[in-house]
């Protein structure tokens, strides 16, 4: 499938966040992209980034105070999850990966991506990025790779979020929601925030509150979208992550300097919930020392 869109870069200079994150915060939620000419693109892939290496998200964690990340595989390279693993192996004690892998791969597969740092699987159910995976396969795949203690991530347009939530509760390992649903702000009030907070409700259920710059309709510092992560904290900070989502793939807006949306943990996370949600929530999820 050819490529359909193209994605803008990062922002080029990020500030330097006025906060000062706990010893050993943990980035949850970010990309490693290429070199292309090293790490090519999927050929199937929904959309185009610029490359986005993992020297560079290096330089910008030392700038925000983090020191600890996990590496989310992204559609736009497919089943090759090299760039990820690459980059964990730069500093494996304190990264972790999330890969993306066909449903069928073999467990002689998946323990050596074990063994390389990986700690979940991510599964998109986002109609344009790729077609939904077939929901009894992902059971059986789910299955697999909680033998291993790992967790699913999954990624997904809310209004699926009614049909997809009995099936996620009744996974046998945990499951993290990217991006608080990715609910908009204007649903704050609305259905489908109601169901995210009754599946927070289950013990195996765990949500990013990331992605503020996707979710806000009046844009940065992009308060509109605090009653969400505010009442996804309510009810589970003890299964909360934190991540920056850069560099910030298929963003349909002006991109975000970093550095505020850091700034934004002081809004968007109590002062006595900071510790757990930054450091001790990630550490117990991901196994880091």
């Amino acid at each position: 499938m050819q490529a359909q869109r193209n994605c803008p870069p990062p922002h080029p200079s990020p500030s330097r966040p006025a906060l000062k994150l706990p010893d050993g915060a943990c980035d949850t939620h970010c990309h490693v992209f290429g070199p292309a000419a090293k790490y090519p693109f999927s050929q199937a892939r929904a959309y185009t980034p610029e490359d986005a290496p993992v020297e560079r998200l290096q330089a910008l964690h030392d700038l925000l105070g983090i020191s600890k990340a996990v590496y989310v595989q992204a559609s736009c390279h497919g089943f090759d999850n090299s760039a990820m693993l690459d980059a964990i192996a730069l500093n494996p004690a304190d990264r972790r990966g999330v890969c993306i892998v066909p449903a069928d791969i073999d467990q002689a597969a998946l323990v050596q991506l074990d063994r390389r740092g990986v700690r979940g699987a991510r599964l998109n159910f986002m109609a344009r990025l790729s077609a939904a995976p077939d929901r009894d396969a992902a059971t059986q795949l789910a299955k697999r790779i909680a033998a291993l203690g790992w967790h699913l991530v999954v990624h997904f347009d809310p209004e699926v979020l009614p049909d997809l939530s009995s099936w996620l509760a009744a996974l046998p390992l945990p499951v993290v929601i990217d991006h608080m649903g990715r609910l908009s702000a204007s649903d704050a009030d609305g259905p489908e925030m109601r169901i995210l907070l009754r599946l927070l409700e289950n013990d195996n259920v765990w949500c990013k509150i990331s992605g503020a710059e996707r979710s806000s309709l009046t844009g940065a510092p992009w308060h509109d979208v605090l009653p969400i992560a505010h009442g996804i904290l309510d009810v589970a900070p003890h299964r909360v992550l934190w991540g920056t989502d850069w560099p910030h793939p298929v963003l349909d807006r002006e991109m975000p300097d970093d550095g505020k949306l850091v700034d934004l943990i002081s809004n968007l996370i109590p002062d006595a919930q900071m510790q757990q949600v930054l450091v001790d929530n990630p550490k117990r999820l991901y196994g880091f020392a």
